[in-house]
């Protein structure tokens, strides 16, 4: 089956150009169920190759594939080329399989949409990019799927482009992430420039003996790459655009964050251990932008009353997990939380959408309340995606988070403390989101309450496999037991090269009791009760005690509210200067220097005409002294020569 790993890209490729192309008479289910079933397509290749990859020896688990070759210049030799390995099978399995999920809630979410045929396009392309960026073997094709996906979030954030704000918010994440391209693609030119290569496999096996460790050269190139994972992953300071890409219809939120392009960036840094593991500085830089970002986003999640912003900020908060996960050297817990959020945050994004259908758009929780009644299988699967990215054991979020949260405790309390603070507020404000849609007093506008009703089967079916996902997806993580962490274990060759150089010449304390190990577990159950408790307190038992703590520190919630300011300060700083110094171009350099310097040829052209003027008298006898002048001076020219 290896031979056949193109088919998992161009599947996606051919449901775009079957319903761009051919389209535009189908029907709206003949549409939705090709974009679907394409998706579906790759799943399935994606899980005969997984079969097939589990039947080797663990150290024999990559292998790559050469289609044909794209680029052949010098010593520039780039293929179209496939790699299959542990880590690219697992992103390739989640981008496939969520993908598909989303695509069949869409068919029913979708319904009645005047661009249906054009959304299943830029999903169907979307999909495609992302599996090209997870699957190639070389950085230069994994970057024409990470601009693709930059593309068609583009486009997909801006699917209402006659609204002005998610216009705006379409070109904001276009143009953050570029900043973030730009920053992958000098990291990509360095990596040619000292091993003459693309190819990952060639460039991690001479890493070593090419750049030593802590070396200005390997340091330079971790940070720029890591400049690129900011900005499509975002983390500080590239952020801002993912809480405004909310502006696109809910099912794009979920692709986005769950399983596409905002974990490009998780996976490029583990696709990169080896090198992130020869530069010390650039894996304290990841893992202290990964903490704060983790902190900060959660502190801004607690005070939004849009229930998808709410879940955007989580998004943030979470990837910042997996980046610190990243930063501290535990590679594969980084891209096991990345799965099990792929489950749970698709999960809520997709009820959340399921809420705004039976609430005719609305998206302001303080508008809902009471709900769980008129939406039972909604609220029961936006309960077990809370409990699954709050920790709650025995939910998938509880084994990922617990783990990132011990192996960042050996690495420095400081990780640990801005994590576990993370992880109270996460508990709290998703809880909060929970007991504000779902229970306490309907505080539904009387029009909407009329028309309230469960979603179809079409989109509640892919919400209850998302919620069995969120549920049993940590199984294949179970720490401590030996032998029972299958997920480290298959993931271990990938990783094993960047933890020999990060263990080199390293004296570590000795390995954390079970006792010990189980007390950590349990303070993570305890962190995720407690925020489940507080938010119980605030907006069920006593509704008015949120009030009471806002009136407290009014000045401190007003900031947070307003999430720091930061967009306005990026607006000052970056976008009115920007305007500002076009506009001095404009005025000044353009149309006195540019336009004055044509303006003025023209001039002197035309008074230069003007003086010839007065020689056209229109006598013969001017005409024939002005003859005899020139040939005076031509023949006293030939004389004196």
């Amino acid at each position: 089956m290896f031979d056949l790993v193109w088919l998992i890209p161009v599947f996606p490729l051919i449901g775009f150009l079957i319903n761009g192309l051919i389209g535009r008479n189908f029907s709206e289910k003949t549409i939705g169920w090709i974009g679907a079933l394409s998706v579906g397509a790759s799943f399935v290749v994606a899980l005969l190759i997984f079969q097939d990859l589990l039947n080797l020896a663990p150290q024999n688990r990559s292998v790559q594939k050469v289609v044909y070759t794209w680029m052949l210049s010098g010593d520039l030799n780039v293929p179209i080329g496939f790699l299959i390995d542990p880590l690219s099978m697992i992103m390739i399995l989640v981008v496939s399989g969520v993908g598909c999920l989303i695509h069949i809630y869409s068919i029913g979410y979708m319904h009645g949409e005047t661009g249906f045929r054009r959304f299943f396009c830029y999903l169907n392309l979307f999909v495609f990019n992302m599996l090209i960026l997870v699957s190639s073997n070389n950085f230069l094709l994994m970057f024409v799927g990470w601009e693709g996906v930059g593309l068609c979030s583009y486009l997909l954030i801006g699917y209402y482009y006659e609204k002005k704000s998610a216009a705006d918010a379409g070109k904001k994440a276009f143009v953050v992430n570029r900043v973030g391209d730009f920053g992958f693609l000098l990291g990509m030119f360095l990596i040619f420039t000292v091993f003459g290569t693309f190819n990952y496999g060639d460039v991690m096996s001479a890493a070593s003996d090419k750049l030593p460790a802590g070396g200005l050269m390997v340091t330079m190139i971790t940070l720029l790459l890591f400049v690129g994972a900011t900005g499509k992953s975002a983390q500080i300071p590239l952020y801002t655009w993912l809480p405004d890409a909310m502006e696109g219809p809910t099912p794009v939120s979920a692709l986005i964050h769950a399983a596409t392009m905002v974990t490009a960036g998780v996976y490029m840094v583990a696709r990169c251990s080896v090198l992130f593991a020869l530069a010390p500085v650039s894996m304290t830089v990841v893992a202290v932008i990964g903490g704060a970002t983790a902190f900060f986003a959660a502190t801004i999640g607690m005070t939004q009353f849009d229930i998808k912003r709410v879940l955007a900020y989580s998004t943030i908060s979470q990837l910042g997990y997996m980046f610190m996960a990243c930063g501290v050297g535990a590679f594969a817990s980084g891209i096991f939380h990345l799965m099990t959020h792929a489950f749970f945050k698709a999960l809520l994004f997709l009820a959340a959408g399921s809420v705004m259908h039976a609430m005719s758009g609305e998206l302001d929780m303080r508008k809902m309340g009471n709900l769980k009644g008129k939406l039972p299988y909604t609220h029961m699967t936006y309960l077990f995606g809370t409990l699954a990215i709050a920790g709650i054991f025995p939910f998938a979020g509880f084994f990922s988070k617990d783990e990132i949260l011990f192996y960042s405790l050996q690495r420095h309390i400081g990780f640990w403390l801005l994590g576990a603070i993370a992880a109270v507020m996460t508990s709290f404000y998703m809880f909060r989101s929970v007991f504000m849609t779902f229970y306490g007093k309907s505080r539904v506008e009387p029009e909407a309450a009329h028309h309230l009703h469960e979603s179809p089967p079409l989109m509640t079916v892919p919400l209850m496999i998302l919620a069995f996902l969120s549920l049993v997806g940590g199984l294949v993580g179970i720490p401590i037991l030996e032998g029972y962490h299958k997920f480290g274990d298959f993931l271990n060759p990938i990783f094993a090269p960047a933890k020999a150089i990060i263990d080199h010449g390293v004296h570590h304390a000795e390995h954390p009791s079970v006792a010990a190990e189980l007390a950590l577990m349990a303070v993570s159950v305890g962190i995720a009760v407690f925020g489940l408790l507080t938010a119980r307190y605030m907006y069920v038992t006593d509704v008015k005690a949120s009030d009471r703590a806002v009136e407290r520190m009014p000045e401190f919630h007003n900031l947070v509210y307003n999430k720091y300011w930061i967009d306005e300060l990026y607006d000052y700083l970056f976008v009115d200067s920007i305007v500002k110094f076009s506009k001095m171009l404009w005025k000044e350099f353009d149309e006195l220097v540019i336009d004055g310097a044509v303006n003025g040829v023209g001039k002197v052209t035309r008074g230069f005409g003007s003086l010839l003027s007065y020689l056209e008298t229109g006598l013969v006898k001017d005409y024939a002294l002005s003859i005899l002048f020139g040939a005076t001076v031509v023949v006293g020219y030939l004389v004196l020569r």
